[in-house]
């Protein structure tokens, strides 16, 4: 999006993806990250939904003063919170995908869980789920069927929902647009 838009104010900086599986490292991964870019950027936003932190990044953010884009998770975000709901409501069992999960799922689910060597962990982590959601931002047919190969491995039902950036780009529009005010 960044490219796509030519915005020249916004600098992305990101945590390790495999720390979705280890979420308690993720609050102070964020206070350093704000610690590192305090002498140079004048506006700070967090892109990252609360991933699983149980309100511990929520805690780190009002501390260092800084905002964070609304909601549990990316899949919130990416699909709209209305619509997110609304998915969730009519199958709490549902294990959502997006473009890099899809693209990374070998290493952040099947070796990152252990489910690779331990094929029994399958059923323990996913026994209670349905179906998969595949949340895709762009539309390449290699990605879908990545996902879909994904739902067969956990033994899903697998759908697909195109939701672009969702409530991303909104956001990131608007802090391109407070960042040229200063």
């Amino acid at each position: 999006m960044i490219r796509a838009n030519g915005w020249d104010a916004i600098e992305v900086q990101c945590l390790p993806a495999g720390w979705h599986n280890t979420p308690d490292k993720i609050p102070e991964g964020v206070r350093e990250k704000i610690h590192e870019a305090r002498g140079t950027f004048e506006h700070i936003f967090v892109a990252y939904g609360d991933c699983g932190t149980g309100g511990m990044l929520d805690a780190v953010l009002e501390e260092e003063g800084v905002e964070r884009i609304g909601g549990a998770h990316c899949y919130q975000f990416f699909a709209g919170e209305e619509e997110f709901l609304a998915l969730h409501d009519a199958e709490p069992g549902t294990f959502y995908l997006t473009d890099y999960l899809a693209k990374h799922f070998e290493t952040l689910i099947m070796k990152g869980l252990g489910i690779d060597r331990h094929p029994e962990l399958r059923d323990m982590y996913f026994g209670n789920y349905k179906r998969l959601i595949y949340l895709a931002q762009i539309e390449e047919q290699e990605v879908t069927t990545l996902a879909r190969a994904a739902a067969e491995r956990l033994g899903l039902e697998f759908e697909v929902q195109f939701t672009g950036y969702g409530g991303l780009e909104p956001i990131l529009t608007k802090a391109q647009s407070a960042a040229e005010v200063h």
